[in-house]
């Protein structure tokens, strides 16, 4: 698999890798030489390499995706600065109207104990309200949007009555060291619950790709 939906419209793809678990060892033992150690010894210094923290040789690997998501999620993931990153622009291009609008079950209170967090579900009708809220709030920011362009007002002055909850898209590239302390920091339960499901997806699917066993093996038991 290469793709995974998340969230109501957004998506995570597998665009391209460059390396695998023997980029590292190789990278480690400053060898160019294939083969020079078995595969049981290679697992051995990897897990020696994530326990100890020694983590430059997993930066010889790199992993780029193809993301889709909302603005407010972008946000969020683009402070992890050590990463190539390339976006859709508003100003080039009209958006879709493609927005964010959580169910029933993610519309959840102000956390009394974490001020960035949500704590216990609110009440049923109010989330019911909530969606509706947002929904109608959407589909208003996004009339006013095309009523802007239909005046013939400049795509860059039109984008700024969006909400964070529009769709963007954009190109990551990143080695494999930041991507697991991307991973460690956004699959916390702490983390936004948004951002957590593209988390999960991006884990999926290094996994599934098969070139990072013995590392993600390693980082699993020693996170």
């Amino acid at each position: 698999m290469t793709e995974i939906n998340v969230l109501d419209h957004g998506f995570v793809r597998l665009v391209d890798v460059m390396g695998d678990d023997s980029s590292i060892v190789q990278a480690a033992r400053v060898s160019y030489g294939a083969g020079t150690k078995t595969v049981r010894e290679d697992v051995m210094l990897i897990d020696y390499l994530m326990r100890n923290k020694h983590l430059s040789p997993f930066e010889m690997a790199e992993v780029k995706f193809h993301v889709k998501a909302p603005i407010f999620v972008a946000r969020q993931w683009v402070r992890h600065r050590t990463a190539s990153w390339n976006e859709m622009s508003a100003r080039y291009s009209e958006m879709r109207e493609e927005f964010y609008v959580p169910n029933e079950s993610a519309v959840a209170a102000q956390s009394l104990t974490n001020k960035q967090g949500r704590d216990e579900l609110v009440a049923s009708e109010d989330r019911v309200r909530a969606v509706e809220a947002i929904q109608a709030a959407s589909e208003d920011a996004f009339s006013t949007y095309r009523q802007l362009l239909d005046l013939g007002v400049a795509r860059e002055l039109a984008r700024m009555v969006l909400p964070v909850n529009l769709y963007t898209e954009w190109y990551w590239k990143v080695n494999l060291r930041n991507l697991l302390h991307f991973l460690e920091l956004r699959l916390h339960s702490h983390a936004q619950h948004e951002i957590q499901e593209y988390a999960r997806a991006i884990l999926r699917l290094v996994e599934e790709g098969g070139r990072f066993l013995a590392t993600l093996h390693a980082w699993e038991e020693w996170r």
